[in-house]
């Protein structure tokens, strides 16, 4: 009998997410067994093959959703009227959004070698378009001659690097607020590209 007795799948479909996701950021995904994770959820480890075919495909399940739920979110975030508002729109908005889903970015980017080339392929097209949109920002700013940056790329790699570290070290109830972290990484980032 695969499935406990009174789960369903609205259930246990989340829960096997939620557990694998906690169980890689915490272990790392090649030390994980499914066996884990089924233990986890308290479900037989024949019953995870109901929800995925195997681990590869659950970790790019986990990473697809957060780029997906990544670009929907800041495609429906306000973003000003000119580039500088933008630009303190994205960085706002990607300290915000991912500190809430500390696992979930941790995974983005330290697991994504365990995809094989076309999940990989997949995920590194999800990332490139959330990336083109602060180069675009950063491009319509230094076109308008708001922002002074010597290679658009390059600031992209570097401003999402930066904001995704506040993940890093970041605790709730420490010394800044997250609003402060958001009111400083602006002022650093706005620095940074002249504006």
């Amino acid at each position: 009998m695969a499935r406990k007795t009174g789960s369903h799948s609205e259930i246990t479909g989340p829960k096997i997410r939620a557990e694998a996701q906690k169980l890689f950021a915490r272990h790392g995904f090649a030390a994980v067994s499914m066996r884990q994770i089924a233990a986890a959820v308290g479900v037989q480890a024949g019953a995870l093959y109901l929800y995925t075919p195997d681990k590869e495909a659950l970790l790019f399940d986990l990473l697809k959703t957060h780029m997906e739920e990544l670009l929907a979110a800041w495609a429906a975030e306000p973003r000003g009227t000119g580039p500088a508002e933008a630009l303190e729109a994205f960085v706002r908005f990607h300290i915000r959004f991912n500190l809430i889903r500390a696992e979930a970015v941790f995974l983005s980017y330290m697991e994504l070698r365990n995809l094989g080339p076309e999940n990989f392929a997949v995920i590194e097209g999800l990332r490139k378009a959330y990336e083109t949109e602060l180069e675009r920002i950063l491009q319509e700013g230094q076109e308008a001659g708001r922002f002074l940056i010597p290679d658009t790329k390059l600031a992209t790699m570097a401003i999402i690097a930066m904001l995704t570290g506040v993940n890093t070290w970041f605790r709730e109830g420490g010394r800044l607020s997250r609003a402060s972290v958001e009111n400083i990484y602006w002022d650093m980032v706005r620095k940074s590209v002249g504006a």
